[in-house]
């Protein structure tokens, strides 16, 4: 597939749309791991990063390992957004979970 977008000058494109879509993604994953788990669940979010980031080495391929870099960039970075989500919920900008004890 990568020979493919290679041939055709699209693997940046493609590259760029993908990490849009993978950092989209993290958004609503990171206030509904907030919302449910609390900041509790970071080392979740550790794990997969060091996954991604051995994949991203082990991979050949340009695509993949770019985006399983992207991923595990991602996720690690999610960690700091965990605990900034508690504060923005804090504030009262996004609801607290009634059933989690705080």
């Amino acid at each position: 597939m990568s020979e493919f977008l290679s041939d055709y000058h699209l693997l940046g494109l493609a590259i760029g749309i993908c990490t849009f879509l993978i950092i989209g993604l993290f958004h609503p994953v990171t206030i509904k791991c907030e919302y449910h788990f609390g900041t509790s669940c970071w080392w979740w979010f550790l794990v997969l990063g060091i996954a991604g980031i051995c994949a991203s080495i082990a991979v050949n391929d340009v695509l993949w390992s770019s985006l399983l870099g992207v991923f595990s960039f991602s996720s690690l970075w999610t960690i700091g957004e965990i605990f900034e989500q508690k504060k923005r919920v804090d504030r009262g900008w996004f609801p607290r979970n009634p059933k989690r004890k705080n």
